[in-house]
């Protein structure tokens, strides 16, 4: 059954990976898809002719999320085309994961620029058009705030980024109450087998992960909530599907016959491989 028919989905960076994922199950509804990306040119048109193909309108702009300018730009063009906003998804941020000592002020700018700032900035231009929609959501990718010492020792400018994400799903789900806008972080139970880590993924968690669809159903599943049932809160793709009545994961699975590898940021779950600094192939 349809829940999101229909409706206009800003995604940042879904040229590839969780972002086109979402893209696709979007598009599948009959959704507005926009994608504002600095993926390359066969990725973007590749993401497009998904779109099209499953029902969906798209809308593709070579987008700096570093750049406020370029964010307004890509606003405005989606209320000159589609009309309006329904659902902000903001997904990019830059693979980076080394700890204080071996971080560049180049790479800790653009992780922190490409993460928070942009979901700060975006969030802030789309929240004129989103207080007008029926249903609006915001959606972070970004993890419940588990403050545990590991995350912050390993790779703590990754771990500014996308708490500094998480801590916006808490500040503006405040503060948009007013105005009925849902904004909550979604974070993946296991490692997503995205092609942009690929290469930078030992074969152990490669084959232990999962494919980024399930964190598409999980988003699509997400904004079809009220404001009343979900804004504020932390999710998992997991739960969120378990809650919909999923049982069966084994389609979402690189390789089923593997154990599944925990990701980032979450209690480790039984049953489950933790993930360590020594499964990563990040310089």
């Amino acid at each position: 059954m349809s829940k999101t028919k229909k409706k206009t989905i800003l995604i940042t960076g879904a040229g590839q990976g969780i972002g086109q994922a979402i893209a696709f199950r979007f598009a599948a509804d009959g959704s507005n898809i926009v994608i504002a990306s600095k993926d390359s040119p066969a990725q973007i048109q590749e993401t497009v002719e998904g779109i099209q193909s499953l029902g969906g309108k798209a809308l593709a702009r070579e987008v700096d999320v570093r750049n406020a300018d370029e964010l307004k730009k890509i606003v405005e063009e989606t209320i000159a085309q589609f009309g309006g906003i329904d659902i902000l998804v903001n997904n990019t941020s830059a693979p980076c994961f080394n700890n204080t000592l071996h971080t560049s002020p180049e790479q800790f700018d653009l992780l922190i620029s490409t993460s928070v700032r942009a979901a700060f900035f975006l969030s802030q231009i789309c929240f004129p058009y989103l207080k007008e929609a029926s249903n609006p959501h915001i959606i972070n990718i970004a993890p419940p705030l588990n403050f545990e010492v590991q995350w912050l020792r390993d790779h703590l400018p990754f771990s500014l980024g996308k708490y500094g994400m998480s801590l916006c799903s808490l500040g503006m789900a405040a503060e948009f109450k007013s105005a009925g806008i849902a904004v909550n972080s979604l974070w993946p139970q296991t490692n997503i087998a995205t092609p942009r880590l690929k290469d930078h993924l030992s074969p152990k968690v490669y084959a232990g992960s999962r494919w980024p669809a399930i964190m598409a159903d999980a988003a699509y599943e997400l904004a079809s909530r009220t404001f009343q049932e979900a804004s504020g809160q932390f999710f998992i793709d997991e739960e969120v599907l378990r809650e919909s009545g999923i049982s069966d994961f084994s389609c979402y699975a690189v390789d089923p016959t593997q154990s599944l590898v925990q990701t980032l940021f979450l209690p480790l779950k039984e049953g489950m491989v933790p993930i360590s600094r020594e499964l990563f192939h990040f310089k």
